[in-house]
């Protein structure tokens, strides 16, 4: 809030005039910046937002459009549109699209697969601006965003190591790029913290959206003996599945993703990983406002408040779990002898911290080879965690 009552500040002294910070660098690094660029502001900004997903996903594409809805009806100055579904090799087509024929201002990308397009695009219409979400290029009016996850998904892991009777975790993925796999690996990391005898078994879908084959792969994990599930797939099929067996007797624990899913397995989920896209294209739009935009790599955490902890916003971990967890304790070099519950807490508000004290990848940390790529006491790094191509040493799976 307290970044929105400056920007607010600069929207008086700007009045009509719109600004779009250029800066300069290739696509591949990090640019420097360079002298702003005064364009005639329009009476109206208009955001266009390109989804990989259909909007009703439940999942990732659900959860960025519940933001563009957000700022839609926050801004008065703004108008938004949105194209779903939508294949990487389509991108180029539905960027003119929304450039010449819908004359948005500014374009959201929000995949992954996205990146490579909508750096050309940039280089196309340089004086419209491109933000693309989860990649790691620039250019000078291409700039990234992302609100990351991997703390929850260890804080998750933790959960998921205490309750699982197997030590078999399943994990359900789509892609096999880096914010995926490092995302399991912090679901990893977190279940041997607590329970050095659990692994976690993988399946690539390689699709976002495909509820068919998310069902399918969590089936056959639960018959390889997995009873509880993280996933990177945009539907709440892998919970539905966890709910069914649930019911017929087998406790299978699940954890929600992106979206809030507990209402379709409340029996099943046990918490998640949320995302609040909201205040995020809050920022990036009021900058682009008022002409303070930049095309610095916006990474957001929990301490941001765009990331949560729960299978519902508000709640980090369903009821019906919490008595479980706390039966489960463990030995931190922290906090001694402590509950998984109260652990799990104690890690959230360090992640809340304004200088964060813990962090998952913190060595010693070996892949599946026994290579060491994190030593002892150190962090893992943004480049490492933002091109990371391997396992962790408990993670069964190959990154393909």
């Amino acid at each position: 809030m307290a970044k929105l009552n400056k920007l607010m500040v600069c929207l008086a002294a700007v009045g009509l005039v719109f600004i779009f910070a250029i800066v300069s660098g290739n696509a591949d690094a990090k640019p420097e910046k360079d002298s702003a660029v005064a364009l005639a502001q329009p009476k109206k900004l208009k955001a266009g937002f390109i989804y990989v997903g259909p909007v009703g996903d439940y999942g990732w594409s659900n959860a960025h459009d519940a933001g563009r809805r957000y700022v839609q009806k926050k801004f008065s100055w703004l108008e938004t549109m949105y194209v779903e579904a939508i294949p990487e090799g389509d991108v180029p087509r539905v960027i003119d699209r929304l450039i010449n024929e819908e004359k948005c201002d500014v374009v959201f990308t929000t995949s992954f697969g996205y990146m490579d397009a909508t750096i050309e695009a940039g280089k196309r219409y340089p004086k419209k601006v491109f933000m693309h979400c989860s990649g790691y290029k620039q250019d000078k009016n291409v700039g990234s965003y992302f609100a990351e996850m991997y703390q929850m998904y260890y804080l998750s892991g933790l959960m998921a190591g205490a309750l699982t009777k197997s030590n078999k975790l399943g994990y359900v993925g789509a892609h096999p790029i880096p914010e995926v796999v490092r995302h399991i690996n912090a679901y990893a990391i977190g279940a041997k913290e607590v329970n050095p005898a659990a692994k976690v078994y993988v399946k690539w879908l390689f699709s976002w959206y495909d509820p068919a084959r998310a069902r399918e792969a969590a089936e056959s994990l639960i018959a390889e003996g997995c009873d509880a599930f993280a996933f990177t797939e945009d539907s709440p099929a892998v919970i539905q599945v966890g709910k069914e067996h649930t019911e017929k007797g087998k406790q299978i624990y699940t954890f929600s993703h992106y979206s809030p899913m507990q209402r379709f397995g409340e029996n099943t989920v046990v918490s998640g990983q949320l995302v609040d896209w909201g205040v995020m294209y809050e920022e990036i739009l009021m900058k682009l406002h008022v002409g303070s935009w930049t095309n610095d790599d916006m990474l957001w955490f929990v301490k941001e408040k765009a990331v949560q902890l729960g299978g519902e916003f508000g709640q980090a971990v369903n009821p019906r779990f919490i008595d479980a967890l706390k039966a489960k304790t463990v030995n931190d070099r922290i906090f001694k002898t402590i509950s998984v519950y109260d652990l799990v807490q104690k890690r959230l508000s360090q992640f809340k911290e304004p200088m964060i004290t813990f962090d998952p990848f913190t060595g010693p940390i070996h892949d599946q080879k026994g290579n060491l790529w994190i030593k002892t006491g150190e962090r893992g790094g943004y480049q490492l965690l933002w091109t990371c191509d391997w396992f962790v040493d408990n993670v069964v799976g190959r990154v393909k």
